[in-house]
């Protein structure tokens, strides 16, 4: 249980705030100490299709460690004050680890892609020999998830020593298909990375550095391939009507309250216990600068494995770094199928929660 990361809530998905050398860091570590780690990284076409798909967006939630890859994302979060330095897609940080002089070199399986293409990236990153070893590939077909999920296909990968199991098999798919088979996979690091296979392979080509800077990548891989101008434009769609109902409301709101917001008091935190649930009181403002004190107490919650109900009576005001803090407790506590309840939650904060798409926490309501 890391309650210690410093997650923000963006649109209902939690986010790491931490830059490319920290997550290539993280992900070194967690193979170092074969810790599992199970790494999303989340762009607009994820952003979007969490709004209304549940199994997927908590697929994000009950990541290890969960990072920007858009700058769209980049750009929302500056304009809601959340401090995600900048972008970390995740072909970026497999760049990053092929580049390092790794020793061993980090041992890569591919899932996924067309026919022969996980064998063509296997031997180009061999070839070149840099941060990256390709130990194997595997190509399930397009069938569903449980066809891709038969004991003889967790077998085959098993058999391979892999540090990093990259899935390409579509992102819904692919997040679905590591969410029911990742506590039997040996691999510490597992991550859907979708068009990775395909770049190394040399199938498809990455955007130039300064297109992805300038947040034109989505250009380059509709020329790459035409057939996704369709899921650009209408995630484009969706996403203009989340900027107008959310984000600028809230962005405006942040910035009439900014004075608010700088409260650095600590939440005052009490507690009651039955034999099933666990009720925690808090007192005071809500947020980044106020909430270290709920880190610790949400891990003990947690261990004690019993419903939590958190009273927002005393709280004037929340914020994302609240949200994404409780986004860990949900995870935690669906986990161990139990629950996650707000009460007396004033209008302020039920704003605050639907702006930030995070109403799904209080289905009550």
């Amino acid at each position: 249980m890391n309650f210690s990361r410093p997650v923000w809530c963006v649109c209902g998905l939690p986010f790491d705030s931490l830059g490319m050398t920290k997550a290539v860091d993280y992900v070194k570590k967690a193979i170092i100490e074969q810790q599992p780690c199970f790494l999303s990284t989340p762009n607009l076409n994820f952003l979007i299709g969490a709004q209304s798909d549940r199994a997927f967006r908590e697929s994000v939630i009950n990541s290890d460690l969960s990072v920007a890859d858009g700058m769209p994302l980049i750009w929302m979060s500056r304009l809601l004050k959340i401090p995600l330095p900048e972008r970390v897609a995740g072909s970026g940080l497999i760049e990053a680890l092929f580049a390092e002089k790794n020793t061993p070199p980090i041992r890569v399986f591919f899932l996924g892609g067309e026919p022969g293409v996980g064998e063509k990236a296997c031997q180009i990153i061999n070839q070149a020999n840099a941060g990256l070893q390709a130990v194997g590939h595997y190509c399930p077909g397009f069938g569903s998830i449980e066809e891709m999920s038969t004991s003889d296909i967790i077998d085959e990968i098993n058999q391979h020593e892999i540090d990093f199991l990259i899935v390409s098999l579509g992102a819904k798919k692919g997040q679905a298909w590591i969410e029911r088979n990742r506590h039997q996979l040996k691999a510490p690091v597992i991550s859907h990375l979708g068009a990775v296979i395909n770049f190394f392979a040399g199938t498809v080509k990455r955007a130039p550095v300064w297109m992805q800077r300038v947040g034109l990548e989505w250009l380059w891989r509709i020329l790459e391939e035409p057939l996704l101008w369709k899921r650009y434009f209408f995630d484009g769609l969706r996403f203009a009507k989340l900027l107008l109902n959310n984000v600028i409301p809230y962005a405006i709101w942040i910035r009439l309250n900014q004075k608010k917001l700088n409260e650095s008091k600590p939440v005052v935190i009490n507690t009651e216990e039955d034999r099933y649930t666990i009720k925690i009181y808090l007192i005071g403002t809500c947020i980044d600068k106020t909430i270290a004190a709920l880190r610790p107490a949400f891990k003990e919650c947690v261990s004690k494995k019993k419903n939590v109900t958190i009273d927002l009576q005393a709280v004037p005001i929340i914020d994302g770094a609240f949200l994404g803090l409780c986004l860990l407790l949900y995870k935690h506590l669906n986990q161990q199928e139990c629950q996650l309840n707000f009460q007396n939650i004033n209008q302020q904060n039920i704003r605050i929660f639907k702006w930030n798409s995070a109403q799904y926490l209080i289905p009550q309501l």
